[in-house]
């Protein structure tokens, strides 16, 4: 079995990474992260995305990486790869929106955890205190 996350170099895509990694431990599966895409896969992404998949190997977690091509639609890839017969989890990042945003814009992490094929486990970025 196995968790999928999809991962962008955000502050929502690296607490998705990090939740999907202490999921992988806590399942004791492999983790399957997909990304970043094409716009977001630069050479500071790259780093980072390779210090987070160091972090996977200290803890145990086998991890295999699937780099988005300009055709991919990160919702549809999410969503597809839900349905693969040893994905049991996926782990999406979420982001704060206003009312106005939440209606007119779009969102890949509705759609994932409205059509995923399996469990989904949407995190959000920690916060400071409001003042």
């Amino acid at each position: 079995m196995s968790v999928a996350v999809g991962f962008v170099p955000t502050e929502e895509g690296r607490a998705a990474l990090d939740a999907a990694i202490d999921e992988a431990v806590l399942r004791g599966t492999d983790l399957r992260i997909l990304g970043p895409g094409q716009a977001e896969n630069t050479h500071d992404a790259q780093e980072e995305l390779a210090r987070l998949l160091e972090r996977a190997e200290a803890a145990g977690v086998r991890t295999k990486v699937r780099q988005m091509t300009s055709d991919d639609d990160p919702g549809d890839l999410i969503v597809d790869v839900s349905y693969e017969d040893d994905v049991e989890l996926v782990v999406i990042g979420v982001r704060r929106r206003s009312r106005v945003g939440k209606l007119l814009l779009g969102s890949t992490a509705q759609r994932v955890i409205l059509e995923a094929g399996c469990a989904v486990h949407a995190v959000k970025p920690p916060v400071g205190p409001h003042n």
